[in-house]
């Protein structure tokens, strides 16, 4: 059975940092566009960050872009969201997907596999 854990959620200050971590098991996907998506209270959920399989292409969202980074661990079945200059406006629940694409995207229905999801509560 194919689980995603999320991890590395928690409640921090404006300016703090966290780092979210997603963990893959029941399958490898060592081959596999990896992303991460949230969804802030009454709101749809929308993309954050991809990475492709060999870490060579990535894409942001402009609300995250040179704050937040994403990277993997292919050895682990791990995915890794780097979250900086936090703002109350990240506050949400943070979700890890995998996709078979062999491109990064931003398109929520693209991706197969999705975790639970870990809260990220920034306050001001």
């Amino acid at each position: 059975q194919v689980q995603l854990v999320e991890s590395g959620g928690g409640l921090v200050q404006a300016g703090d940092s966290l780092r979210l971590t997603c963990a893959a098991s029941g399958r490898t996907f060592s081959s596999y566009v990896k992303g991460w998506f949230r969804q802030a209270p009454g709101k749809e959920r929308e993309f954050v960050a991809a990475i492709s399989w060999n870490g060579g292409s990535t894409n942001y969202a402009d609300s995250v872009k040179g704050r937040f980074t994403i990277s993997r661990d292919n050895a682990k079945n791990t995915v890794y969201l780097q979250m900086n200059s936090l703002k109350p406006d990240d506050t949400a629940v943070y979700y890890c997907a995998v996709s078979s694409l062999e491109y990064v995207s931003a398109t929520r229905s693209l991706y197969d596999y999705w975790g639970q999801g870990t809260q990220v509560t920034v306050s001001s």
